[in-house]
């Protein structure tokens, strides 16, 4: 089994911030305002807390989420994020997010391949769940649809990027 001592650092750090990413990549695909955002970011920490509380859940995704839950983690995760996307626009935070987690995928094929289908359906499920948090498109009082174009390539290039 894999854990944080199979990992370098700045490998353990890309695993930490991939959750985060998986969410970011599909925020930016479609950016839609303060509610949606906030919608959007609350199904990234959802899929973290549901995770904390499953006793089936994979045994890295755990050491991760475990990790995260700390001060240290989060720092790691925040510093290392904000190395990455400071001053960047939408496009680009979608794009670099795709090779994050290209990278990801990459290093849990070479470092934890029995963990790795789990961890890299659980990012999946982490975009999907994005997605699916607020309607695009619509206004304060409804309309609009629940997942949008940009949104539905967005995870079809995240589903590339992981080989899910």
């Amino acid at each position: 089994m894999a854990d944080k001592t199979s990992f370098t650092k700045e490998e353990w750090t890309l695993l930490l911030k991939s959750p985060m990413i998986a969410g970011m990549a599909i925020t930016a695909a479609d950016p839609s305002g303060l509610w949606g955002l906030l919608k959007e970011s609350f199904a990234g920490g959802a899929a973290l807390a549901k995770v904390a509380a499953d006793p089936n859940a994979n045994a890295l995704v755990k050491a991760v989420v475990a990790d995260f839950s700390t001060s240290e983690g989060r720092s790691a995760a925040r510093d290392g994020l904000k190395a990455e996307f400071t001053d960047s626009k939408p496009a680009d935070i979608k794009t670099k997010s795709i090779e994050s987690l290209h990278e990801v995928s990459t290093l849990l094929t070479a470092k934890a391949p029995s963990e790795a289908a789990a961890f890299k359906g659980w990012l999946r499920q982490i975009s999907e769940s994005t997605a699916e948090a607020a309607t695009e498109g619509g206004s304060l009082f409804g309309g609009g649809v629940q997942v949008s174009d940009a949104e539905k390539a967005t995870l079809g290039e995240i589903s590339s990027a992981l080989g899910v």
